[in-house]
């Protein structure tokens, strides 16, 4: 990442699957007709001393539609790795933030249980992977599950997974 004040501003765009995270990293997604575009804005709160690592507050607002249409706000504190053996040649990040707190306007198609209830507030969970040129670090394209869950229903009982959608993104660090 480049040595600037710590903000960053992105925007993504990405199609819902229909599967756990993990299932996607095995190829047993299947893609619906349902998208999410958003806008991304994250600051820099720490950086170690001695390690490639830094804590971020990533916050987001993005609009669902396809098989609705929704509004979503979402905020987590994010880690950052950027300690790579080829950053020389494509400098590479690794983003995850696993507890993190995501609103909708309304409850989504695929986040209502059996009974057809689901909830607005879930958790918000990323996992993204960032490139950008080793000579212009402030502009990185980006790879990200954008998630919301129940925490295997721990914040409900309504027995949806929530939402998984897979996306690309631009971010530019200011």
């Amino acid at each position: 990442m480049c040595q600037s004040s710590g903000w960053s501003m992105g925007v993504y765009g990405g199609q819902y699957y229909d599967t756990e995270p993990a299932g996607f990293t095995q190829g047993h997604a299947n893609f619906q007709n349902h998208y999410v575009v958003a806008v991304n804005v994250a600051k820099t709160v720490w950086r170690a001393e001695s390690w490639p690592l830094s804590l971020e507050i990533d916050g987001t607002l993005g609009q669902q539609f396809g098989q609705a249409s929704l509004n979503e706000v979402a905020v987590a504190p994010v880690l950052r790795w950027s300690g790579f053996p080829w950053n020389h040649v494509l400098q590479t990040n690794v983003r995850v933030g696993p507890l993190g707190i995501s609103y909708t306007t309304d409850i989504g198609p695929y986040e209502r249980g059996a009974d057809g209830e689901g909830s607005r507030l879930l958790n918000y969970l990323l996992l993204e992977v960032a490139f950008s040129r080793p000579q212009d670090k402030s502009a990185e394209v980006f790879m990200r599950l954008h998630h919301r869950c129940a925490i295997y229903d721990l914040l409900n009982t309504h027995g949806a997974n929530g939402e998984d959608f897979a996306v690309i993104g631009y971010r530019k660090h200011f």
